[in-house]
C-alpha cells in the first residue's frame, strides 16, 4: 500500500485472534456491540471481515450517501437482516433510541455492530438508549498476541499503520500526522473547542508527565488558563482512548495515601513522537525511557488480563505498587522493572504486606522466570500470552486472572464508564 513516498504493509496482514473472539463472542450474546477506541486502530479492517465494505448492511456515516440514507433510520434499518455495520456512529448519536425500537421488536432479525470514537453524546445516548442490550468492547492497537516483535511493539506503539511502516522514520511521519489530524480535526468533531496548538503544548506536557501523578496546577499555569480547563482537556483525551488514568487505591492502613491518579498516554509511539525521540537507540537513552517501558507493559496487562478493577498504589513515605488487580476479591499485584535481572525491594515487600497480596509479579523485558522472595516472582512480558494450544500461560494475566469477556451494560460498565469522570482503568508509573 503507498501513499506518495510512504510505504506500509497492508493491516489487513494482521490476524487479531483476541480481539476478533471478543466481538464474536459479543454478537453472539448480544442484539448490539459497540467497539469503540480511537481512529485508525483497526475497527473497520476488522468490521470488514464480517460485512463486506459496500454491502447493504453497511453504513458509514462519513459516506454522505450513508449519511443521507440514514437520515431516515427507522426506513433505512427495518427490512435488514443478519449484521448490521454502521461505522463512525459518533456522528449520529440519535441512532440509539431508533436501535432500541429495533432490537425490542419481537421479530428482530438484526444485530448491530457499532464503530466508532468516544464522545459524550455517544457515551450518553448509548447508556440511556440502550442499557441491558449492548455490549462494549474497546478497540486498541497491536498487542502481543497480535505480533512478534516486542520492542518494535513498544518502539512504534500499537497503531497497525505506525508499527507497520516500512522504516522508523515512516512510522515517526505517520504519527506526527495523526497527532496533527487528532488536534486540528478529530477532537473538535468530538465537541472539544479549543485552539489547536494549545491542545497540541497539552498534550505534549502530558507526555512529561507519563507515569506521574497529576497535578493541574502546572499546566493551568503553563497554558494560562484555570485548572478546571486543563482538566476538562485530560478528560476529553481521556474518552477519546488516548490518556489513561489510573486510579489510586486507598487501604485503611493509617499511613498517608497519594490521591491524585497516575497519567499515562495510551500509545508508547505517540509517547515517543511527543518526547522527541526519534529512534530505538535514542529511547533507550531517553531519562523517560523508564516510565515509557512501565507504560507499555501496564497496557498490555491490563489488555490482556481484563481484571475486574484496576489501581495503583503510593504512600507519601515512599511505598508503591504500580498495579493492584482485582479479581473476585483476589489481589495481584505488578510491578514493572526495564531491567535485565530485577531484585526485590523494600517496596515490594511492603505492599505484600500492606496489601494482602496473593502474589506480587515483576514483569520485565527478560526470558528469565524465577522467584524473588515468598509471594514475589520476576515474569517476561512474553509470558503473559497464551501457548499455541490457545491455553494460558503460567503468568499474571493468564493464570491468576485469565482473560474475561466484556460486560453488559446494565451490570454496571456501559459505554459511559469509559468517560474519564468514573474511568478507573488506566496507567501507572513513575
Amino acid at each position: 500500500m503507498k501513499s506518495g513516498n510512504f510505504k506500509v504493509k497492508s493491516p489487513t496482514m494482521f490476524d487479531r485472534p483476541q480481539l476478533r473472539a471478543a466481538v464474536l463472542g459479543a454478537l453472539a450474546r448480544s442484539p448490539a456491540v459497540a467497539l469503540v477506541g480511537p481512529r485508525q486502530v483497526g475497527k473497520t479492517t476488522l468490521a470488514r471481515t464480517f460485512v463486506p465494505p459496500g454491502a447493504s448492511n453497511w453504513f458509514d456515516l462519513e459516506d454522505p450517501e450513508a449519511a443521507a440514507a440514514l437520515s431516515r433510520p427507522l426506513t433505512a434499518l427495518q427490512g435488514l437482516r443478519g449484521l448490521v455495520v454502521i461505522d463512525e456512529v459518533q456522528h449520529a448519536p440519535e441512532l440509539f433510541k431508533v436501535l432500541r425500537v429495533l432490537i425490542d421488536r419481537p421479530d428482530a432479525a438484526a444485530r448491530f455492530l457499532l464503530l466508532g470514537s468516544a464522545s459524550p453524546a455517544l457515551l450518553r445516548q448509548s447508556a440511556e438508549s440502550l442499557a441491558g442490550r449492548i455490549e462494549v468492547i474497546e478497540a486498541g492497537g497491536f498487542t502481543l498476541a497480535d505480533v512478534d516483535d516486542a520492542h518494535r511493539l513498544w518502539t512504534r506503539g500499537g497503531f497497525p499503520r505506525s508499527y507497520l511502516a516500512a522504516s522508523d522514520d515512516d512510522s515517526r511521519s505517520w504519527r506526527q500526522a495523526f497527532i496533527r489530524t487528532t488536534v486540528e480535526r478529530d477532537l473538535p468533531q468530538l465537541g472539544l473547542n479549543a485552539p489547536a496548538p494549545a491542545l497540541h503544548r497539552f498534550w505534549s506536557m502530558l507526555a512529561h508527565y507519563h507515569g506521574q501523578a497529576w497535578n493541574a496546577a502546572e499546566p493551568a499555569r503553563s497554558l494560562g488558563v484555570n485548572e478546571s480547563t486543563v482538566r476538562r482537556y485530560l478528560d476529553w483525551l481521556t474518552q477519546a482512548y488516548l490518556i489513561r488514568q489510573l486510579q489510586p487505591w486507598h487501604a485503611n492502613l493509617g499511613k498517608r495515601q497519594v490521591k491524585a491518579p497516575k497519567i499515562y498516554l495510551r500509545d508508547s509511539g505517540l509517547l515517543h513522537t511527543l518526547l522527541g525521540i526519534a529512534d530505538a537507540a535514542a529511547l533507550l537513552r531517553h531519562p523517560k525511557a523508564g516510565a515509557s517501558w512501565e507504560g507499555f507493559a501496564l497496557d498490555q496487562v491490563l489488555r490482556i488480563a481484563q481484571p475486574d478493577e484496576a489501581w495503583f498504589w503510593a504512600t507519601h513515605a515512599g511505598a508503591e505498587l504500580d498495579l493492584l488487580m482485582i479479581e473476585g476479591g483476589r489481589r495481584i499485584g505488578v510491578e514493572f522493572k526495564l531491567s535485565d535481572a530485577p531484585s526485590v525491594t523494600r517496596s515490594m515487600h511492603i505492599a505484600v504486606a500492606d496489601l494482602a497480596l496473593e502474589r506480587l509479579y515483576v514483569v520485565y523485558p527478560g526470558r528469565r522466570r524465577y522467584a524473588l522472595a515468598d509471594r514475589i516472582e520476576a515474569v517476561p512480558l512474553r509470558a503473559l500470552l497464551p501457548d499455541d494450544a490457545g491455553n494460558p500461560s503460567q503468568a499474571p494475566a493468564a493464570q491468576s486472572l485469565g482473560t474475561r469477556r466484556p460486560r453488559v451494560a446494565d451490570r454496571g460498565r456501559t459505554l459511559q464508564a469509559s468517560g474519564a469522570a468514573v474511568q478507573r482503568t488506566g496507567a501507572a508509573k513513575r
